[in-house]
């Protein structure tokens, strides 16, 4: 009975390494963790169809820099904003920008 459990848990382990993400050929992988996010005041919305995207956290080849929130308008009503997040890997953090849907 313990080499089939054995393998199944080989079989699940190999499951979940499948399951970690890679960065595309493109992204910079970044060894430090970024910072956390910074509370941002929202001003008034410029109009109805205006969508608030949150600031993020940049790497900028030496040190992470902060670019501020800002309102965009929705490319079309049903649009939905895919949020930016850095993620991690086991080489360290890369950043998936953020998109409309």
């Amino acid at each position: 009975m313990k080499p089939i459990r054995l393998a199944l848990s080989a079989a699940g382990l190999l499951a979940l390494a499948a399951c970690v993400p890679l960065p595309p050929p493109d992204a910079v992988v970044v060894a430090v963790r970024p910072p956390a996010y910074q509370v941002e005041v929202m001003s008034a919305a410029p109009g109805p169809d205006y969508f608030w995207i949150r600031g993020y956290w940049a790497w900028g080849g030496s040190a992470y820099a902060w670019v501020p929130g800002r309102w965009e308008r929705r490319p079309h009503p049903r649009a939905v904003w895919v949020e930016g997040r850095w993620r991690s890997t086991r080489r360290g953090w890369y950043w998936q920008p953020g998109h409309w849907r």
